[in-house]
């Protein structure tokens, strides 16, 4: 059994049913009767029990997880492994809190269309992880309780919005989790904690249904994983339980593929932020790896209109002020004066410009021009997933001053909302490099709209030049 000491490494890998097994092969050992779901699911509960004293990654816990075994039963390509759902997606009988403390959430009557989906793979739910109030920040913290801890180092951010899944999986109490992307929310936390997190294209999967009635959807829902064979396989399960026609089929990707690329890569943001050195060397490189691999590598300029940054805050304003207006569909208590200081400053600060709204939509829909311009000749673009290496906790709380945690945050989350403004596909992975304190430092790879399958051959290729650290070996 783990047990604690003064480390700030934590991680709950042992001889248990789930060993070091990833989603793929946990499932793989349950169809042969190595091992059982039922066996799998309580060793999964010890783990996350084991680490959540200093994680804090649970919102919701289920005590007794059979009955939440997934749709797909025993033919799901996930069948009887352990997961969690981030905590802004109903799950029948749970609660869904959004991360807030304005409001007392009430259990879900049923499903939302993307759990449907993910519970038709077979997974077993354990529970739902926490996230920041209504997934604003890209760090999982709050004003009045404990913030998640990176289990890489727990004095450091587990990033967000999907921190608390992110924790749970890099620490090993699960091999996959539920999370999603409005403007990093996958791959931020991945790129803090080790781990494969691809955005989807927009409609690859099923629509979040909050996000349909946006004038722009940026909402994508994923996985993070350990490997990238279990995010390939998860979009694989994903297709057989609904498939967009508008999109080119994926099928189970299973490795790389023999195709030379021509990838163009960043080391600043196209906002004018300036990658930190640890950042800008994971990104090098990485370019000297796919250059090894006879890849084309070169660098290329995206240029966005110079608002794009000012217009996505606007944008990320306005959804705060209209989760005050709406908020009492979440919960018959809700008081918007509650919301965390980064959401009413968010609110705030849209009331004062909020005549520029349909300026700063034009804008940002027009975004996918800069984007296309870019991808002229290209079949990827590499760059960093942010801009500089994960912050030690307190950094981005929201108690900090709006007009200083602001400037922190764009100072930081320079790369990741285009993909979510345009829609396009972006998998962040584990750099070969790390900071000195031993952190995960991420590399992105952005595509073309639908091209989840050059995203994930190039990243089983740089899997399998350069394994991904292992928090169980440090």
């Amino acid at each position: 059994m783990t047990t604690f000491d003064e480390r700030t490494t934590v991680h709950a890998f042992r001889d248990d049913a789930l060993g070091e097994h990833d989603a793929v092969g946990l499932a793989s050992a349950i169809r042969r009767g190595e091992v059982s779901a039922a066996e799998v699911a309580r060793d999964a509960a010890e783990r996350v029990r084991a680490v959540e004293a200093r994680l804090h990654a649970v919102q919701v816990h289920v005590e007794s997880p059979a009955h939440t075994v997934g749709a797909g039963g025993a033919g799901g390509a996930f069948a009887g492994v352990p997961t969690f759902v981030k905590d802004n997606t109903d799950h029948q009988g749970l609660p869904t809190g959004h991360g807030s403390a304005a409001f007392t959430p009430r259990a879900a009557r049923q499903h939302a269309p993307f759990a449907r989906q993910f519970l038709s793979s077979g997974v077993t739910v354990l529970g739902k992880t926490r996230l920041p109030e209504f997934g604003f920040s890209p760090t999982t913290e709050y004003e009045g309780a404990e913030p998640v801890r990176n289990p890489w180092n727990t004095g450091y951010s587990a990033g967000g919005s999907s921190g608390g899944s992110a924790a749970l999986v890099a620490a090993g109490a699960v091999p996959i989790a539920h999370a999603n992307d409005g403007g990093g929310s996958i791959r931020i936390p991945a790129a803090c904690c080790g781990l494969v997190g691809l955005k989807p294209t927009r409609g690859r999967v099923v629509a979040n249904a909050q996000s349909r009635q946006l004038p722009l959807d940026l909402i994508s829902d994923g996985v993070v994983s350990r490997s990238v064979r279990d995010t390939a396989a998860f979009l694989a399960a994903a297709e057989t339980h609904w498939r967009n026609p508008k999109l080119p089929p994926l099928g189970l990707i299973e490795g790389p593929s023999g195709r030379r690329l021509r990838i163009g890569f960043l080391l600043d943001s196209p906002n004018g932020v300036q990658a930190d050195t640890a950042t800008r060397t994971a990104v090098t490189e990485t370019v000297a790896t796919l250059e090894r691999l006879g890849h084309t590598v070169e660098p290329v300029e995206l240029a966005l209109d110079p608002r794009f940054t000012e217009d996505f805050l606007a944008y990320w304003g306005m959804l705060s002020f209209l989760l005050g207006i709406t908020g009492r569909t979440l919960g018959t208590d809700f008081d918007r004066r509650r919301m965390d200081g980064l959401s009413r400053g968010l609110r705030e600060a849209y009331l004062e410009s909020w005549q520029r709204t349909p300026a700063v939509l034009r804008r940002l829909k027009r975004t996918v021009r800069a984007y296309a311009a870019a991808f002229r000749g290209l079949d990827l673009i590499l760059s960093p997933v942010l801009a500089h290496t994960t912050p030690p906790i307190g950094h981005l709380s929201p108690t900090v001053p709006y007009a200083t945690l602001i400037e922190r945050i764009l100072a930081y989350v320079a790369f990741t909302p285009v993909n979510n403004v345009v829609g396009t596909p972006s998998i962040s992975l584990p750099a070969t490099s790390a900071t000195e304190d031993g952190l995960p430092i991420g590399v992105m790879f952005s595509g073309r709209p639908g091209g989840e399958r050059t995203l994930l051959e190039v990243a089983f290729a740089l899997e399998a030049e350069q394994p991904f650290r292992r928090i169980q070996d440090v």
